[in-house]
């Protein structure tokens, strides 16, 4: 099917919400990855939202090129041609863009989307990340307000971090320590000052002990009952009712948590999850089986001339792309959007 659009991108979001699941977020670097991509949500009957991070952008303008707008554009026009063969509903989002990045890839992507709507035409992407995890609350949700402005003018939706996710991920490192928990007043001051979607629709990161990285399950200390304090701040300040969930909630750093964690997280209102680190290995490792299987046929070992037909990309890529489809179709499964494709 073709790209979700932003109307499509918003009853997604609705439909998880309302029915108590959440779609995975699967960054992607590459053609292979987009693919596998596409393929997990397609076998798992889900719709999804496939994603670039700042350095996901640039590895896919060139590796001497380096330029995120460019990666970004290139990658958006190719899943706009490959995804129309899936049957499921594909958004496209931009991941973590911290302040010092915000010149080079967000805002120069919105102005982007800003010129294709006054054509009459579909945003480049359906929402797009600011990441303000590394300055003062008050700047962060400032800065949100600013684009949450210029995206709802493009029929994007924004999406931000309220709190720090520990770990690293494209050079943003954290420690790991209470500042990892989002408070109410958080939450509170988050609606004060970007609305509850009366001034443009926005997904919120709040951290409720989240890292980045590997780590084994039990080894970090994810307390989702935060996310139903902050939910339920936010709903007095807004006059509603206890059991309301004005938030759209997404949860990064997921690499390692139970499934119960999951699960608690899903019923306090998380629509998005993101996948990363564990796609990533998912895809590597049959790469580094079919090596080792087929070491003297990829290798021209003693001066022989190998076996082109192991060393050929499309052997092994095939073998990779199978391996990261099918950790999509879990992580469909364990956050419940499998099978629900409003597609049908």
């Amino acid at each position: 099917m073709p790209i979700a659009t932003p109307e499509v991108y918003a009853q997604m979001l609705d439909a998880a919400k309302s029915k108590s699941f959440a779609y995975p977020a699967i960054n992607v670097s590459s053609s292979q990855t987009l693919n596998a991509a596409l393929k997990g949500f397609a076998d798992a009957g889900s719709d999804g939202i496939i994603q670039v991070s700042t350095g996901g952008a640039e590895y896919l303008s060139g590796p001497s090129v380096k330029d995120m707008v460019t990666g970004s554009v290139a990658f958006a026009a190719y899943a706009a041609e490959v995804a129309k063969n899936y049957p499921v509903n594909i958004a496209l989002h931009t991941d973590h863009c911290p302040k010092d990045k915000l010149d080079g890839f967000v805002r120069p992507l919105l102005d982007i989307s800003a010129e294709r709507v006054a054509r009459g035409e579909a945003p480049l992407f359906q929402s797009h990340m600011w990441d303000g995890s590394a300055v003062p609350l008050e700047e962060n949700l400032q800065i949100a307000e600013e684009l949450l402005a210029k995206c709802a003018a493009a029929n994007i939706i924004l999406e931000i971090e309220v709190g720090v996710v520990g770990g690293e991920e494209d050079g943003v490192a954290n420690e790991i320590n209470d500042q990892l928990y989002t408070t109410p007043e958080d939450a509170i001051a988050t609606i004060k000052a970007l609305g509850a979607g009366d001034r443009g629709r926005y997904m919120t990161a709040l951290t409720f002990g989240n890292v980045h990285g590997v780590y084994k399950p039990g080894n970090v200390k994810l307390r989702p009952e935060i996310l139903k304090s902050a939910q339920e701040a936010a709903a007095s300040e807004l006059g509603l009712g206890a059991d309301a969930r004005p938030f759209d909630l997404v949860f990064h750093g997921g690499s390692g948590s139970t499934a119960q964690e999951i699960s608690d997280a899903v019923d306090f209102g998380v629509v998005k999850m993101n996948v990363d680190t564990d796609t990533q290995y998912a895809f590597t490792r049959p790469v580094a089986a079919h090596m080792f299987a087929n070491y003297d046929g990829v290798l021209k070992v003693d001066g022989e001339v190998g076996n082109k037909k192991t060393y050929d990309p499309r052997a092994w890529g095939k073998a990779a792309e199978a391996g990261m489809a099918a950790r999509v179709v879990e992580a469909c499964e364990n956050l419940r959007s499998a099978g629900t494709s409003l597609a049908g």
